[in-house]
C-alpha cells in the first residue's frame, strides 16, 4: 500500500523594490514537494528552490529510509525544480523526469534574461550552483513499487506545459500550480487565453474526482482537501470578471484583495495584476 507524506518550504523574502501598496517587503509563497512511498521505494513530486530547502528536503526523505528512484517535475518554473541537485546529491541513482513540454520549459528558465534577470535577482547567493533539467518521460507513466503513476498534461495552468500526478490506489492527484490553496495565483502568464485553458486544466483534474489534492503552495499544515479545485476555479472567475470590469492595474488589485482580503502572497498578485493591466 501506498502512503504520501508533504513537505512546504515556508515564505521567504524576495529581492524587488516593486512593491504592493501598504506593503514592506516581497515575499515568496510557500511551496509543497510531496513524496509517495511504497515498503523500500520512493517519488518525490517538485524539489523546490534553493540550495537550503533542496538540502532539507532531501533529510527529510532521507529520515524516512526510503529508497529515491524518481523525481517527478510538475512543471517548469523554478521555484519546484531548481532545488533538483542537493537532492540527487543525496540519491545518485535517482531520475528526474517531466514531461517534454515541461523540459523544454525548464531549459528556458536557464537561459539569462530567466535565470540571471528573474530567479537570481530575486535570490541572491541562494540557488545551488548546479541546476539540472529532467529527462523527458517516456510512456506517461512512473513506476512505484510495481504501480504506475499517472502523469496528467494539463496544458497551460500558470504557465505553458504543466502537469499533475494521480496515484489512483490513493485517489491522490500530485496537483503543482493548477491548484492554490489560500495563496494568490499567480497570473502573470495568462494573457491569449490563459484563464480558459486553466479553467479547463481543471476540469481534468475535478474528472479525475480525486479523494485528496496537493496544492502548489499552500501553508504548512493546510489540508489536501479536494475543494481546492473548485476554490481555484472560483478565484480565477473572480480575476477574469474584475479584470473585465476594471480600466487599471491599481483598480484591479484592489478588486481582488477586497475579494480576497486574507489569501497569503499579495505581491504575486500585484505581478499578476501589471501583466494583465498596462495602465
Amino acid at each position: 500500500m501506498l502512503k504520501y507524506s508533504t513537505y512546504v518550504a515556508p515564505s521567504k523574502p524576495a529581492v524587488s523594490n516593486d512593491l504592493p501598496p501598504g506593503e514592506v517587503r516581497r515575499m515568496w509563497s510557500p511551496t509543497t514537494a510531496t513524496l509517495i512511498h511504497g515498503d523500500r521505494d520512493a517519488v518525490l513530486v517538485d524539489p523546490l528552490m534553493t540550495q537550503a530547502e533542496g538540502e532539507d528536503l532531501a533529510g527529510w526523505v532521507a529520515a524516512t529510509g526510503k529508497n529515491l528512484t524518481t523525481i517527478f517535475v510538475t512543471h517548469s518554473h523554478g521555484d519546484h525544480f531548481f532545488g533538483a541537485a542537493p537532492v540527487l546529491d543525496r540519491f545518485p541513482a535517482a531520475r528526474m523526469v517531466a514531461l517534454p513540454s515541461v523540459v523544454e520549459g525548464m531549459r528556458k528558465q536557464l537561459t539569462p534574461p530567466w535565470l540571471d534577470g528573474f530567479w537570481r535577482a530575486r535570490f541572491p547567493g541562494q540557488l545551488p550552483e548546479r541546476l539540472v533539467v529532467a529527462e523527458p518521460i517516456e510512456g506517461g507513466l512512473v513506476d512505484l513499487e510495481g504501480e504506475k503513476l499517472r502523469v496528467v498534461d494539463l496544458g497551460h495552468t500558470d504557465t505553458d506545459g504543466s502537469s499533475a500526478l494521480s496515484v489512483s490506489s490513493l485517489g491522490l492527484v500530485v496537483a503543482g500550480d493548477a491548484v492554490y490553496d489560500e495563496v494568490h495565483l499567480y497570473l502573470a502568464e495568462s494573457g491569449a487565453g490563459g484563464i480558459g485553458q486553466w479553467l479547463a486544466a481543471l476540469d481534468v483534474l475535478a474528472a479525475l474526482r480525486p479523494r485528496a489534492v496537493v496544492s502548489g503552495h499552500r501553508q504548512a499544515g493546510a489540508s489536501d482537501d479536494p475543494r481546492y479545485i473548485d476554490e481555484t476555479r472560483k478565484y480565477l472567475e473572480t480575476f477574469a470578471a474584475a479584470e473585465a470590469r476594471t480600466a487599471t492595474a491599481i483598480d484591479l488589485y484592489n478588486a481582488m484583495v477586497e475579494a480576497y482580503p486574507d489569501r497569503l502572497n499579495r505581491g504575486v498578485l500585484w505581478n499578476s495584476v501589471h501583466a494583465v493591466k498596462k495602465a
